[in-house]
């Protein structure tokens, strides 16, 4: 699977609900080839795990070159489809995203997680910058002539206490954000932090974007959000964090 438009196709058809996408996040060209070799059908990577292997924070703390560069050796590594998790796509100005989204499918990136949080706050962005910075980066897709996955990331779960949004209000505001999102051209619809099973099912009927749900320890497991009707389930930074640890371990011993 070469052609690069190929691979956008190819990732857009794996998203099913009932019969969802696993990702098993990535982080460089070994563990890419390494998840891959585990007969994944496509991967993604994980922004906490990228800075996190290169010494940096979270939350768009790594530079852009070292995003960019890391996902081209990506491409050039492995035959299946990547998607980059491009947290707020390193701007807030919808021209300024388009361009960085712009570079990513030129080093043959087939999709991207795009994320609604402000970065180094506490706050999402409007519902409407939101909406306009997805059609910034579906345009500049439009304009590569790729069939681009943008996962429209909504934080309404994880920012809820720190956000001006009620606890009650969450599966309200996430169905708005569903709908607006869907509107501007996003592909997918990512709620990291959402766990309770209702609030998972009313998400996913309340949507025709296939919804991506993350595994953490309080999640149901891969069965059930299936039935739930989750199309794509993600890892975040739990693989890179596994396997420091594990690596931890093993050194251990060495040093008594």
């Amino acid at each position: 699977m070469t052609d690069q438009q190929d691979r956008a196709r190819a990732f857009h058809a794996l998203h099913t609900p009932g019969d969802p996408l696993i990702l098993f996040n990535i982080w460089d060209p070994g563990s890419a080839r390494a998840v891959a070799e585990a007969g994944a059908k496509a991967l993604a990577t994980g922004s906490a795990s990228v800075a996190g292997s290169r010494g940096y924070h979270d939350a768009e703390a790594l530079p852009l070159e070292q995003v960019l560069n890391n996902a081209a050796r990506i491409v050039e590594s492995v035959d299946i489809p990547l998607s980059v998790d491009f947290e707020g796509g390193y701007a807030v100005e919808p021209k300024l995203v388009a361009v960085h989204a712009a570079a990513l499918i030129e080093v043959g990136v087939i999709g991207i997680n795009f994320e609604d949080q402000v970065i180094g706050g506490a706050e999402l962005h409007p519902v409407a910058l939101q909406a306009e910075r997805i059609a910034a980066v579906r345009a500049a897709a439009d304009a590569a002539g790729v069939d681009f996955f943008i996962n429209a990331r909504t934080d309404v779960w994880l920012k809820a206490g720190q956000a001006t949004i009620e606890e009650g209000a969450r599966l309200d505001e996430a169905k708005e954000r569903a709908a607006a999102f869907a509107d501007a051209g996003a592909s997918g619809f990512f709620v990291p932090g959402l766990a309770d099973e209702d609030d998972i099912a009313a998400i996913c009927a309340a949507t025709d974007l296939p919804v991506n749900a993350m595994m953490f320890d309080a999640m149901p497991d891969t069965a059930r959000l299936a039935e739930l009707g989750v199309a794509r389930i993600s890892y975040g930074a739990g693989p890179w964090r596994d396997a420091m640890a594990r690596l931890t371990e093993a050194a251990r011993p060495v040093f008594g």
